[in-house]
């Protein structure tokens, strides 16, 4: 797992949300074709490394909003790699070949982690103890 910010998308206002998929139903053109966690927008979230986290939100009046969803990837570093935006009406079906290709190259390459480097040793202890805790050893 790894904290990464997620951005919020759109006006608080109105509808938002982000999910961590881990499917994606090709019979399905509308956001319903995407499986997953849902977690918060707008803050900091321990997502797992290599996942594809969908962001999406709207902004405008309540009788016309715009939507906006973007993709990204978790690295392993805390940040999001941004794969691709889609706005109007027709975003989950843009979004949803994107998305199959990421999730089929994380499955056929699933993120390295590293046992043990050297460079720990530049961390303070209690950052070593901070980054166990939040792990739950």
């Amino acid at each position: 797992m790894v904290a990464v910010e997620i951005p919020l998308v759109g006006d608080n206002r109105h509808k938002n949300w982000a999910k961590v998929i881990a499917h994606v139903d090709e019979a399905k053109s509308s956001g319903w074709a995407f499986d997953g966690e849902f977690i918060a927008a707008g803050g900091v979230q321990d997502v797992p490394v290599g996942s594809v986290v969908m962001v999406y939100g709207e902004r405008g009046s309540r009788a016309n909003p715009q939507i906006e969803a973007r993709v990204y990837t978790a690295n392993a570093d805390g940040t999001l790699t941004h794969e691709q935006t889609a706005t109007g009406r027709a975003w989950a079906r843009t979004l949803r070949d994107r998305v199959s290709e990421l999730l089929e190259q994380t499955a056929n390459n699933p993120p390295q982690q590293i046992e043990w480097d050297p460079a720990i040793m530049r961390y303070s202890d209690d950052a070593i103890r901070e980054e166990a805790q939040r792990r739950g050893l």
